[in-house]
C-alpha cells in the first residue's frame, strides 16, 4: 500500500505544481496585456523589454549593471553604457522611447529633445512629479527635490533667498586651499572638502567639521541603498518583517536625523539667548525661522526641516563634488576642450 501510494502522491504533486505554474503564466500574460494596453496610447505602442511577474524588468537591469560594472571603464566622456547599460542597450533595440518596468510599476523612458522640452516646460502641470522610489525617500525625504505645488514654492523661495551670488562668493573667498605645491593631490577628495565647506558655510553657517558626521552618514546610507535598491519585496511584508539591510539603513536614518536636530537645537538656543542675528540669515536660519512662524500657512514641520537639510547636504554637496571632479578629469584628458570654453 505504501509503495502504491508514493507514486500517486508524487504524480499528484507534480500535477498540482504544473497547474500552479500554468495559472501563474496565464496571470502574468493577463497582467502584461492589461498593463500594456493601459500605457500603449501614451507610449505610442512602442516596443518594450519583456515583462516578468513581480520583477518586471529589474532582473535584466541588475544583470546588465553587474556586467557593466565588471568591465574596466574606458577613458571616455561617453559613460552611459556603464552608468545606464539597460537604457543604452534598449534604445538601440526598441527606439528612443520605450516602456520598462520597475517591479510592477511601469516607467516610460522618453527620448528626444522635443519631448524633453515639452515635459520640462510643464506650466500646466500635465506631468506631475512621480512618487520618489523608497531609496530616494530615505536619502532626501520630502525635500525640495521631490515636492511640488505650494510646498515646492515655499521651499524654493527660502532657497533662493539664502543662495545667491554674493553669499557664494563670500563663502568661497573665506576658504583656503591646502598648500600642495610640488606634491601629488587627490583631486576628488579635495573637491569633497571644498564643496562640503561651501555647503556648510552657505547653508548652515557652520564649519565643515560640525557637519562632518552628517556627510559621512549620508554617504554611508547612499552606498548602502545603492547596493540594495533593485531588490524587490512584496508590498506590506517590510512592515512586519525587517531584513538586516532595512534595520541598518533605518539606524543610519535615525542617526542623520539626530545630528541635524542637534545643529538646529544649537541655533534655537542661540536665538533664545538673545543672539544678534536671531535664527540667522543662512538657509538653516530661514528654515528654523519658518519652523517658528506665527502664520500656520507659512510654518513648516520638523520633518520638512530635516528633509531640506538632507537634500542640501547630499544633493547640493555630492552632486557638485562629482561634477567638478568629472569636469576636471575630462578637461585634463581632452586638452583641446579647454580652448573651447
Amino acid at each position: 500500500m505504501i509503495w502504491f501510494g508514493d507514486p500517486v502522491i508524487t504524480l499528484l504533486s507534480f500535477l498540482c505544481l504544473f497547474i500552479l505554474l500554468a495559472l501563474i503564466k496565464i496571470f502574468q500574460t493577463m497582467v502584461d496585456s492589461k498593463s500594456h494596453s493601459k500605457f500603449a496610447r501614451f507610449a505610442g505602442n512602442q516596443r518594450r523589454p519583456s515583462y516578468r511577474l513581480v520583477h518586471g524588468s529589474t532582473k535584466e537591469i541588475v544583470s546588465m549593471k553587474n556586467e557593466a560594472m565588471g568591465r574596466p571603464l574606458n577613458l571616455s566622456h561617453d559613460i552611459q553604457s556603464t552608468v545606464q547599460p539597460h537604457i543604452h542597450s534598449w534604445t538601440k533595440i526598441y527606439g528612443r522611447s520605450f516602456l520598462q518596468w520597475y517591479g510592477t510599476q511601469a516607467q516610460l523612458v522618453i527620448g528626444g529633445p522635443e519631448l524633453w522640452k515639452e515635459i520640462l516646460n510643464n506650466k500646466e502641470r500635465a506631468y506631475p512629479k512621480r512618487e520618489p522610489p523608497p531609496y530616494v525617500k530615505k536619502l532626501l525625504g520630502d525635500g525640495l527635490a521631490s515636492t511640488e505645488g505650494e510646498k515646492w514654492g515655499k521651499l524654493r523661495k527660502l532657497a533662493n533667498h539664502a543662495f545667491h551670488g554674493d553669499i557664494l562668493r563670500v563663502s568661497y573667498a573665506d576658504l583656503q586651499w591646502k598648500d600642495h605645491e610640488g606634491k601629488e593631490i587627490e583631486v576628488f577628495e579635495e573637491f569633497r572638502l571644498l564643496t562640503s565647506e561651501v555647503v556648510s558655510r552657505t547653508a548652515f553657517g557652520s564649519s565643515y567639521l560640525e557637519g562632518k558626521n552628517v556627510f559621512e552618514m549620508l554617504m554611508k546610507l547612499f552606498f548602502f541603498i545603492f547596493k540594495h535598491n533593485f531588490k524587490l519585496r512584496f508590498p506590506g511584508i517590510s512592515k512586519f518583517f525587517k531584513t538586516s539591510n532595512e534595520v541598518e539603513s533605518k539606524k543610519i536614518e535615525k542617526g542623520i536625523r539626530y545630528s541635524i536636530l542637534e545643529i538646529v537645537k544649537k541655533r534655537e538656543e542661540k536665538a533664545t539667548s538673545g543672539g544678534e542675528d536671531g535664527f540667522g540669515s543662512d538657509f538653516l536660519g530661514l528654515l528654523v525661522k519658518a519652523r517658528h512662524d506665527a502664520n500656520d500657512k507659512q510654518r513648516i514641520s520638523v520633518d520638512y526641516l530635516v528633509d531640506e537639510c538632507k537634500t542640501l547636504y547630499f544633493a547640493g554637496q555630492e552632486t557638485t563634488n562629482t561634477l567638478l571632479a568629472w569636469t576636471v578629469f575630462l578637461l585634463a584628458f581632452h586638452t583641446d576642450w579647454q580652448f573651447e570654453l
